[in-house]
């Protein structure tokens, strides 16, 4: 993605993870905080209404990335419905991500990592849908169990730049803070809406993603903070522009148990209603081998190199050519490195604070 010269103020818009097998290497904090979204899904799985039928069963995993991440939940989704329905009965499983994803990573893992849901059951059929899932990707209807994960923190537009640092959670101006939560609201509630009209009667959709804990915290700070001060000092040295600094900014929120629960009047949204929501902190399971080893670089690598494959590429879009930018893989490996040398100063615990949800489409 380009920004446009003649618009150097525009926000910039997220960018897909990074490509190449990266981000399936570098999400084991994500990996990490499936496991009880996991537990949602195959309790899902084993009520939602089914019978056999010679036409096939949909799953939608929206947000998949490089698909690392999906298949344990598809797994475990599809054999709590063989458990019902036997080996033949088809099973089709949708991923969905951004036009420019790694599908070809995803296509890659489905075919050869040897937990793929596909190398073991012939009537399990993998496609993919390149477009936002704040549209409508799927005929009306047609889903029968929904999944998601760390994806619908991901705002569909960057409401305003952040003007004092890389997450708006940590930025001290409150008109911006008012906007993300504005825009955070309308792209729940969109999420909320098309997933209904995918949804047949009775379909299940699971959540997990980032939350504000019930003290009010995002976490992540110790990250966010060196982030921003790796940036700040290549603006200072003059690699980065102060206009650039000012549009570099990730435009994820983490949404509270309130706001989870706001669409909800009465108890039900587009026919959708909320059986399960849960806020839990994950596990940061980086701090905890640090904790073991007491290796400080190890610490700071194993943090940057998450940054680097989930939200680097969308920091990278607001240099002056974009991605078409020269500077862009110094970019990347300059902030990698100040960011890898901050945190193995400094090492400390993450807070990650997440969201798990049931929710049941009903007539």
């Amino acid at each position: 993605m380009t920004i446009p010269t003649d618009h150097p103020r525009d926000p910039v818009l997220p960018l897909p993870m990074e490509g190449h097998g990266s981000y399936n290497r570098s999400s084991r904090v994500q990996a990490t905080g499936l496991l009880p979204a996991v537990a949602l899904l195959e309790r899902a799985a084993k009520t939602v209404a089914v019978v056999p039928s010679p036409h096939a069963i949909v799953i939608a995993d929206y947000g998949s990335s490089q698909g690392h991440n999906s298949l344990l939940p598809m797994a475990v989704a599809i054999g709590a419905l063989r458990e019902r329905l036997g080996p033949e009965q088809p099973i089709s499983i949708v991923h969905t991500d951004l036009p420019d994803n790694d599908f070809t990573g995803l296509f890659h893992t489905l075919e050869s990592d040897p937990d793929s849901y596909l190398r073991n059951d012939p009537s399990a059929y993998a496609s993919a849908v390149g477009r936002s899932f704040y549209e409508q990707l799927l005929p009306p209807e047609s889903v029968t169990l929904g999944w998601t994960s760390w994806s619908v923190q991901w705002l569909s537009r960057m409401p305003v730049a952040i003007p004092d640092h890389v997450q708006v959670a940590y930025s001290r101006d409150e008109a911006t803070r008012d906007a993300f939560a504005r825009q955070a609201a309308e792209d729940w509630r969109l999420f909320l809406i098309q997933r209904s009209r995918e949804l047949c009667h009775g379909g299940r959709l699971v959540v997990l993603t980032m939350a504000i804990d019930d003290a009010g915290r995002f976490g992540y700070q110790p990250l966010l903070d060196a982030m921003y001060a790796s940036l700040t000092e290549m603006a200072r040295d003059g690699f980065i522009s102060r206009e650039e600094l000012r549009r570099m900014a990730i435009p994820t929120v983490g949404r509270s148990r309130a706001e989870l629960s706001a669409p909800f009047v009465g108890g039900r949204f587009s026919n959708l209603s909320i059986t399960h929501l849960e806020i839990f902190a994950g596990e940061d399971r980086i701090w905890s081998e640090f904790q073991t080893s007491g290796n400080a670089s190890a610490f700071g690598a194993q943090w940057a190199a998450f940054s680097r494959a989930s939200v680097f590429p969308t920091l990278a879009a607001a240099l002056k050519n974009g991605i078409d930018d020269p500077r862009h893989a110094a970019f990347l490996d300059r902030l990698e490195a100040g960011l890898a040398t901050r945190l193995a100063a400094a090492p400390a615990h993450m807070g990650i604070p997440l969201a798990a949800l049931l929710l049941i489409k009903e007539r």
